[in-house]
């Protein structure tokens, strides 16, 4: 075999599904407006395997302060390097970014936070709705007399990569030593059981509640949409943390 015939085979094995490239550009010619949730679902559906670019500059902040991929989609005929986010996806997440679809734009057509990719990694969907984890604003914390289950969350909720990166998050926002549990309440009702991550951080650790907020929003920008969390002062609870 020639180095010509392995480089051709060597490109063709990146390049996605031809039949979803047609689709997402077909999707994107549609006016906002008349984007329904048919057309949310269809694009969700494909967007993962259709053929993409990588737009300039290659990554942008957007305006949530956070750091994206910037991909654009491509037109017929054009030459280009495909860029397919399920080729991509380890690799993105050891890089910490989200996505972004078409900046470019007058308006912007999809924004995947880096929380959406690890989703996307763990269950093969960019949004889950059948999850056991409370409603985001159900609970901020543990009732005194609450009973609860503590334990660690497993590498199928709380991934080596995503630990990495939200270590490191919180170590550079001042918290020494972070830490993470996940409890469980309503433990003894299959009905009714639901699912908290919580950290070791509370708003008196920080110079105003401002600065609080900021991490807790950044927090939620890595985390899957359905998980739920808080933070509580460690030293509130026995045997519960473990260092991230």
């Amino acid at each position: 075999m020639s180095n010509v015939e392995r480089n051709n085979m060597a490109q063709t094995s990146f390049l996605g599904d031809l039949e979803k490239t047609i689709t997402i550009n077909h999707l994107m010619s549609i006016p906002f407006a008349e984007r329904d949730e048919n057309w949310r679902n269809d694009f969700l559906l494909n967007i993962c395997g259709a053929n993409l670019k990588i737009g300039e500059p290659q990554v942008v902040m957007s305006d949530d302060g956070f750091p994206y991929i910037n991909l654009q989609t491509v037109s017929t005929g054009e030459s280009f390097q495909a860029y397919v986010i399920e080729n991509q996806l380890d690799v993105l997440l050891q890089q910490g970014f989200g996505i972004i679809i078409n900046p470019q734009n007058e308006q912007l057509d999809w924004v995947f936070s880096y929380g959406d990719l690890v989703n996307l990694k763990l269950s093969g969907e960019f949004y889950s709705k059948q999850t056991l984890f409370s409603p985001t604003k159900s609970y901020l914390g543990i009732g005194k007399d609450e009973e609860i289950l503590v334990g660690q969350p497993s590498e199928n909720i709380f991934p080596y990569y995503l630990k990495a990166h939200i270590r490191e998050f919180l170590q550079y926002s001042g918290v020494k030593l972070p830490k993470i549990m996940l409890i469980a309440r309503n433990y003894q009702s299959e009905e009714n059981v639901s699912q908290d991550l919580v950290f070791n951080i509370t708003p008196a650790q920080f110079a105003s509640e401002k600065d609080f907020n900021n991490i807790m929003n950044t927090l939620q920008w890595f985390l899957p949409k359905h998980y739920s969390f808080f933070g509580v002062d460690e030293m509130s609870i026995n045997n519960g943390f473990q260092i991230l």
